[in-house]
């Protein structure tokens, strides 16, 4: 069986130009890519302090479903104001196709804490975190992403509009309870990995598919 598929985006939005991402996201974008085949939930989120502005990410069935014919068909065939979000109010955007690898805790949180790795993790140390992380009830889930080949992943128009993307090795997203928490969880994760690139964020919006939201 595949492991399921990550889409994993940062991003900044352009001085001033908040409240149009917001609306693009929230009035149109977030359910025109839950309508495509495969994808299975999305979570948006605001930084706390940080890497970046926000983060939001797509699970979907298997990372194949990012290199289907239909999502590249939405991405070639971007909206008019899709278009203009791209254009305009996206800015440093870090967006990559990884595979899910790992994930620990039944549950999700209000607020994430996120590891960005541009060099690949060791997958085993990062397991072993989460199981550690784990025991304390106030760390709700956590996973572990690491980057698809980037062979065969054609750029889409969508891209060309934003000038260009950046890309990761992998991701380690941990979700807590109270933002106290997920404060000190980054400072630690810090420490932890100097040469990773640490976010914390609450939770804005989500959207999926049934089951989808515990998986």
């Amino acid at each position: 069986m595949s492991k399921p598929g990550i889409l994993a985006i940062w991003n900044d939005a352009a001085p001033g130009r908040d409240a149009d991402f917001n609306i693009w996201f929230q009035g149109e974008h977030l359910e025109e890519r839950l309508g495509v085949p495969g994808f299975l939930y999305g979570r948006r989120h605001q930084a706390i302090s940080g890497v970046c502005g926000y983060f939001n990410f797509y699970l979907v069935e298997s990372p194949e479903v990012l290199t289907s014919k239909p999502y590249l068909e939405r991405l070639d065939n971007p909206t008019p104001m899709t278009k203009m979000i791209m254009a305009d109010v996206f800015k440093n955007m870090n967006r990559t196709l990884c595979y899910r690898t790992l994930r620990r805790g039944a549950m999700r949180g209000a607020y994430a804490v996120t590891v960005r790795f541009n060099d690949a993790p060791d997958e085993t140390a990062l397991a072993a975190l989460l199981d550690q992380l784990l025991t304390d009830t106030r760390v709700a889930s956590g996973e572990i992403w690491m980057a698809a080949d980037p062979a065969g992943q054609p750029v889409s128009l969508e891209e060309k509009i934003r000038g260009g993307d950046r890309k990761i090795k992998g991701a380690l997203m941990v979700d807590t309870v109270w933002q106290a928490d997920a404060e000190a969880l980054g400072a630690r994760l810090a420490n932890e990995f100097p040469n990773g690139e640490v976010g914390v964020f609450r939770v804005l919006c989500q959207l999926g598919h049934g089951a989808a939201f515990d998986t």
